[in-house]
Protein backbone atom coordinates (compact mmCIF):
# COMPACT_ATOMS: atom_id res chain seq x y z
CA UNK A 1 0.00 0.00 0.00
CA UNK A 2 1.35 3.42 -0.95
CA UNK A 3 1.45 6.13 1.67
CA UNK A 4 1.11 8.96 -0.81
CA UNK A 5 -0.98 8.90 -3.97
CA UNK A 6 -0.90 11.92 -6.28
CA UNK A 7 -3.06 12.35 -9.32
CA UNK A 8 -2.24 14.78 -12.10
CA UNK A 9 -4.81 17.25 -10.81
CA UNK A 10 -2.96 17.49 -7.48
CA UNK A 11 -0.02 18.94 -9.38
CA UNK A 12 -2.29 21.29 -11.31
CA UNK A 13 -3.82 22.53 -8.04
CA UNK A 14 -0.30 23.05 -6.67
CA UNK A 15 0.52 25.06 -9.81
CA UNK A 16 -2.53 27.27 -9.28
CA UNK A 17 -1.69 27.76 -5.60
CA UNK A 18 1.87 28.75 -6.52
CA UNK A 19 0.59 31.24 -9.10
CA UNK A 20 -1.67 32.75 -6.42
CA UNK A 21 1.32 32.97 -4.07
CA UNK A 22 3.24 34.72 -6.84
CA UNK A 23 0.42 37.21 -7.34
CA UNK A 24 0.15 37.96 -3.61
CA UNK A 25 3.91 38.10 -2.96
CA UNK A 26 5.57 38.99 -6.27
CA UNK A 27 8.98 37.41 -5.85
CA UNK A 28 9.18 35.96 -9.37
CA UNK A 29 10.24 32.73 -7.71
CA UNK A 30 6.99 30.84 -7.17
CA UNK A 31 6.11 31.30 -10.85
CA UNK A 32 8.87 28.95 -11.95
CA UNK A 33 7.84 26.37 -9.37
CA UNK A 34 4.25 26.69 -10.63
CA UNK A 35 5.45 25.95 -14.15
CA UNK A 36 7.34 22.91 -12.85
CA UNK A 37 4.22 21.69 -11.01
CA UNK A 38 2.13 22.15 -14.17
CA UNK A 39 4.62 20.21 -16.31
CA UNK A 40 4.78 17.47 -13.66
CA UNK A 41 0.98 17.25 -13.79
CA UNK A 42 1.04 16.96 -17.58
CA UNK A 43 3.69 14.24 -17.42
CA UNK A 44 1.63 12.36 -14.82
CA UNK A 45 -1.46 12.70 -17.03
CA UNK A 46 0.49 11.10 -19.90
CA UNK A 47 2.00 8.39 -17.64
CA UNK A 48 -0.60 7.79 -14.88
CA UNK A 49 1.22 4.85 -13.27
CA UNK A 50 4.32 6.91 -12.39
CA UNK A 51 5.40 6.41 -8.75
CA UNK A 52 5.20 9.47 -6.48
CA UNK A 53 8.99 9.45 -5.96
CA UNK A 54 9.52 10.10 -9.68
CA UNK A 55 6.89 12.82 -9.60
CA UNK A 56 8.65 14.65 -6.79
CA UNK A 57 11.98 14.16 -8.53
CA UNK A 58 10.63 15.62 -11.80
CA UNK A 59 9.11 18.56 -9.90
CA UNK A 60 12.36 19.24 -8.02
CA UNK A 61 14.55 19.03 -11.11
CA UNK A 62 12.22 21.22 -13.17
CA UNK A 63 11.93 23.77 -10.34
CA UNK A 64 15.67 24.12 -9.94
CA UNK A 65 16.33 24.08 -13.69
CA UNK A 66 13.70 26.72 -14.45
CA UNK A 67 14.88 29.03 -11.64
CA UNK A 68 18.53 28.68 -12.68
CA UNK A 69 17.64 29.23 -16.35
CA UNK A 70 15.64 32.36 -15.51
CA UNK A 71 18.40 33.81 -13.29
CA UNK A 72 20.95 33.16 -16.01
CA UNK A 73 18.77 34.77 -18.66
CA UNK A 74 17.91 37.75 -16.45
CA UNK A 75 21.55 38.52 -15.57
CA UNK A 76 22.46 38.51 -19.27
CA UNK A 77 19.36 40.49 -20.34
CA UNK A 78 18.35 42.91 -17.57
CA UNK A 79 15.15 44.89 -17.89
CA UNK A 80 15.89 48.30 -19.37
CA UNK A 81 13.81 51.15 -17.98
CA UNK A 82 13.67 54.90 -18.47
CA UNK A 83 13.43 55.31 -14.65
CA UNK A 84 16.18 53.06 -13.22
CA UNK A 85 16.15 54.79 -9.79
CA UNK A 86 12.37 54.83 -9.39
CA UNK A 87 12.24 52.58 -6.31
CA UNK A 88 15.63 53.68 -4.97
CA UNK A 89 14.69 57.08 -3.66
CA UNK A 90 17.93 57.85 -1.81
CA UNK A 91 20.06 57.18 -4.90
CA UNK A 92 18.06 59.81 -6.79
CA UNK A 93 19.72 62.48 -4.63
CA UNK A 94 23.34 61.49 -5.37
CA UNK A 95 25.06 64.45 -7.04
CA UNK A 96 22.58 66.98 -5.70
CA UNK A 97 23.88 70.16 -4.02
CA UNK A 98 22.07 71.20 -0.84
CA UNK A 99 22.45 74.19 1.50
CA UNK A 100 22.71 73.23 5.17
CA UNK A 101 20.04 74.59 7.51
CA UNK A 102 21.58 72.73 10.47
CA UNK A 103 25.32 72.31 11.06
CA UNK A 104 27.20 69.04 10.72
CA UNK A 105 28.67 68.36 14.16
CA UNK A 106 31.05 65.47 14.90
CA UNK A 107 30.58 64.24 11.34
CA UNK A 108 26.81 63.84 11.58
CA UNK A 109 23.79 65.99 10.90
CA UNK A 110 20.43 66.24 9.21
CA UNK A 111 19.31 67.87 6.03
CA UNK A 112 15.88 68.67 4.59
CA UNK A 113 15.59 67.53 0.98
CA UNK A 114 12.25 68.14 -0.72
CA UNK A 115 9.69 66.72 1.71
CA UNK A 116 12.02 64.43 3.71
CA UNK A 117 14.64 64.74 6.40
CA UNK A 118 17.79 62.67 5.85
CA UNK A 119 20.73 61.89 8.11
CA UNK A 120 24.06 62.95 6.69
CA UNK A 121 27.68 62.14 7.41
CA UNK A 122 30.61 64.26 6.36
CA UNK A 123 33.09 66.90 7.39
CA UNK A 124 31.93 69.34 10.11
CA UNK A 125 30.29 72.36 8.45
CA UNK A 126 28.40 75.45 9.68
CA UNK A 127 24.87 76.44 8.68
CA UNK A 128 24.65 77.82 5.13
CA UNK A 129 27.42 75.63 3.70
CA UNK A 130 26.72 74.07 0.34
CA UNK A 131 27.24 70.32 0.37
CA UNK A 132 27.02 67.68 -2.32
CA UNK A 133 25.57 64.20 -1.82
CA UNK A 134 28.29 61.82 -3.06
CA UNK A 135 26.77 58.48 -2.04
CA UNK A 136 24.22 56.82 0.19
CA UNK A 137 24.88 54.15 2.80
CA UNK A 138 21.55 52.54 3.72
CA UNK A 139 19.57 55.72 4.56
CA UNK A 140 22.48 58.01 5.41
CA UNK A 141 23.84 60.46 2.83
CA UNK A 142 27.60 60.70 2.54
CA UNK A 143 28.34 64.36 1.76
CA UNK A 144 31.24 66.65 0.97
CA UNK A 145 31.60 70.43 0.85
CA UNK A 146 31.28 72.06 -2.55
Amino acid sequence: MELFVADFWHWLILAVVLVIVEILAPTFFALWMAIAAFITGVVLYLFPSMPWEYQVFIFAVLSVASIVAWRSYYTKNPIITDEPLLNRRGEQYVGRVITLKEPIIDGQGKVQVDDSTWKIEGEDCPVGTKIKVVSINNVIFQVEMV
